[in-house]
């Protein structure tokens, strides 16, 4: 039995700002589904908005977040990040060579969509996530024990207290391991791989949300999720993430024969939010024309986007013929986890921090590079809720293990991601949903007495089903587009019926009656 203080599952920036924070006070355990390294923080190449320019103001990156995110945020939650994040940035600035800097020694601001002000602090160029996770990586104390390749598959709670105690967790050679913990903290990001078309490492699909939602959490807004509108496009394929800051550095979107794409969609052109330059290449994608990104404005392409142009050089693109092939992938989940500010679930003793969770800071649609600065904020915050609440001493007892469950049918990864990306992709209608309502259904995951004898690949398939159905559900009842929802029979926002309304699932334990049903509930 293996008991800390602190169990973190999960590995990118929200877990290891937490880690760091807490390490020389509590025993911490990161427990991780692959590498450490292997995270979409490890992959952001952007940055992180932070209004720290001369003529710029966090009332001015409050207002974009909102107008971003249209409307669906919680205001509060909005003011707090973004008023603290000129500090997390200097804290990160003052641990070491982390950032860019022009030879005056400031910091360099970039611009990304929907900003209206150059905010976005980048490292190496477009490689900030590694830079500050390997930042990360070299603060962590002799407190933290880091496990890699450990799938953690069931929460395990005290039912008398309604208390997350710890989690059980499975290795490749099948060998399961229980790990507890005054508090356990799921922070494995969000689900981009349930897509045929993502920016998303290859581990992240989904399981901290399944995990958390059969524990009887509530999850809410899943209909929200960001398509990031330049992936490198070959041959049917998306290769990798072309960061925004690409056309914040004045990149344009074009066809064929060079014809703006942008042009009288939005005011803010190639910059606009992210939902809607997505939408507008699906269209042209959909009408059998490619599209491009025009990088001939770009001075010194090569060394301002280094992993950009590695990406396309081992794809074979000839940077020099000006233009990369693009198209829109699955890229953040604006929902997850229901929690409040700082992680809380309604579960004691269970957390949410990072894209896990959904805490009323993106809305519909996330503002680029806003989502490095939630994890750094979720992760301090957190740490010292804390510490000033160390938890108290619970008796464990060593949950049985059951090896019943027969032979289950499951559909391929390929499959799902799929049906996912074209039945409840960028652009959704009833007909579809309710088809691929269908097709989920028939696997019946909800039906599953016990995980425990199923393989690492059976309970991934298992939590992508889980969070899929969680997806179409939430994507069918919301009729109205909103942000990273649009629904081509409901094309328009409804502020009378759904302006800052959002759809909660919750699966709620009747162990009298011996049978688990799940709740749908709108809450304003």
């Amino acid at each position: 039995m293996m008991k800390d203080d602190v169990v973190i599952i999960g590995s990118g920036v929200a877990a290891l700002q937490l880690a760091v924070q807490l390490g020389n006070d509590m025993n911490v355990r990161i427990l991780t589904k692959s590498k450490i390294r292997t995270a979409n923080s490890y992959l952001a190449q952007g940055g992180i908005a932070a209004a720290i320019g001369t003529h710029d103001h966090p009332s001015k990156h409050l207002a974009d977040t909102l107008e971003a995110g249209r409307f669906h945020n919680n205001p509060d939650i909005v003011r707090e990040i973004v008023y603290e994040a000129p500090s997390l940035i200097e804290a990160i600035a003052r641990q070491g060579d982390v950032f860019d800097r022009n030879h005056q020694g400031e910091l360099l601001l970039g611009m990304e969509g929907a900003h209206s002000e150059h905010r976005i602090v980048h490292g190496g160029g477009d490689a900030t996530g590694k830079k500050v996770i390997e930042q990360l990586i070299s603060k962590l104390s002799d407190d933290v024990l880091v496990e890699e390749d450990v799938f953690a598959y069931e929460l395990v709670l005290n039912e008398q207290k309604n208390r997350c105690i710890g989690v059980k967790t499975k290795r490749p050679d099948g060998s399961v391991h229980i790990y507890f913990g005054k508090h356990i903290i799921i922070a494995t990001g969000g689900c981009g791989q349930l897509y045929s078309f993502t920016s998303n490492a290859s581990t992240v699909s989904g399981d901290g949300i399944a995990l958390a939602y059969l524990a009887g959490a509530e999850i809410i807004d899943m209909e929200f999720i960001q398509f990031h509108p330049t992936l490198l496009y070959l041959n049917g394929e998306t290769k990798g993430l072309v960061s925004e800051a690409v056309r914040g550095d004045g990149a344009i979107l074009v066809t064929d024969d060079g014809t703006p794409i942008m042009e009288g969609v939005h005011p803010y052109k190639d910059l606009a939010p992210r939902h809607v330059v997505s939408q507008t290449i699906y269209e042209y994608l959909k009408n059998g024309q490619n599209v491009y990104l025009d990088i001939s404005r770009i001075k010194d392409f090569q060394k301002r986007f280094p992993s950009i142009t590695a990406l396309c050089e081992q794809n074979g693109i000839d940077l020099f013929a000006g233009k990369i092939p693009v198209a829109p992938g699955s890229h953040f989940l604006m929902g997850g986890i229901k929690t409040d500010l700082i992680g809380r679930t309604s579960i004691d003793g269970l957390y949410a921090i990072g894209e896990a969770a959904c805490t009323g800071l993106h809305g519909a649609n996330r503002l680029a590079s806003n989502s490095l600065l939630e994890g750094l904020y979720q992760g301090k915050k957190l740490s010292e809720w804390i510490r000033a609440n160390q938890g108290e001493a619970t008796e464990l007892e060593q949950p049985k293990l059951l090896f019943t469950q027969k032979k289950i049918n499951l559909p391929t990864e390929q499959q799902i991601k799929d049906y996912m990306m074209e039945r409840v992709g960028i652009v959704r209608n009833e007909v579809d949903l309710r088809k691929q309502r269908k097709w989920l259904q028939q696997f019946k995951v909800h039906e599953l007495n016990e995980l425990d004898s199923c393989s690492v690949q059976d309970l991934t398939k298992i939590f992508m089903v889980l969070t899929a159905k969680l997806i179409t559900d939430s994507a069918l009842k919301r009729k109205e587009s909103r942000g990273g929802h649009f629904r081509s029979d409901y094309p328009h926002e409804d502020d009378t019926n759904w302006l800052r309304k959002s759809l909660i699932h919750k699966k709620k334990r009747e162990v009298k009656k011996n049978h688990e049903h799940t709740k749908t509930a709108l809450t304003t």
